[in-house]
């Protein structure tokens, strides 16, 4: 399989210091377990800050810095992602632990026209959802007001920027308005993660907005 949307450096290096919120993650986790590549451009990022670290220069510290950090450690709240494994299947394995084990296993909620959404529970940084576009649907003409994570991991869509297949990531901000429409192939399963909501053109999405939280 042949992926040729990644992430951005900035994404990938945003990933590998764990300051993406936990939907962001997920997205980049799940594209991890479906490309070689992705992961291979990971564990460098990883490398360099490894590096980094070796050569700061050493300070000392206080008596109690120590104990200070057990105490951050124990009363934190992180969400943790461990290097994904290459799976089979529509759902790569860190997905699962929030969709379910496959699609029949996936509540739905139908949007209009066929199109099917599911929420799923990720911290308050951000939104995550699986997407069902059925084939040859165009969901509305919209932009964005913040970033917009696009994994596609059934079928196809096609926008005005490209084609994007299973693997294939689109980031979408302010500067990407476009119409994704499903290719006639077959529906198109996507992972979104957003952190702001849609900007659409047409009233109806508008008015539609706030009930399906997009």
């Amino acid at each position: 399989m042949t992926i040729k949307h990644h992430l951005n450096e900035k994404l990938l290096m945003s990933y590998a210091a764990g300051i993406l919120p936990e939907a962001f993650n997920l997205v980049v986790a799940t594209q991890m377990s479906i490309s070689d590549e992705a992961r291979a451009r990971l564990a460098s990022y990883e490398a360099i800050g490894g590096g980094i670290l070796e050569d700061t220069e050493k300070v000392e510290m206080s008596p109690n810095a120590l104990q200070d950090v057990f105490n951050k450690i124990k009363s934190a709240k992180i969400k943790k992602f461990n290097a994904p494994k290459m799976v089979e299947g529509v759902f790569p394995e860190p997905l699962k632990k929030y969709a379910g084990k496959e699609l029949d296993s996936v509540k739905w909620k139908n949007i209009g026209r066929g199109v099917k959404q599911s929420i799923l529970k990720t911290d308050s940084n951000a939104s995550a959802r699986l997407l069902y576009i059925p084939a040859g649907t165009a969901m509305p003409n919209h932009s964005h007001n913040g970033l917009e994570m696009t994994l596609v991991l059934k079928g196809s869509f096609r926008d005005e920027k490209d084609l994007f297949k299973r693997g294939d990531i689109e980031i979408g901000d302010q500067d990407l308005h476009h119409k994704p429409t499903a290719s006639n192939d077959g529906p198109c399963i996507c992972l979104v993660a957003s952190d702001a909501s849609l900007k659409f053109k047409s009233i109806i999405p508008r008015l539609l907005q706030p009930f399906f939280k997009i």
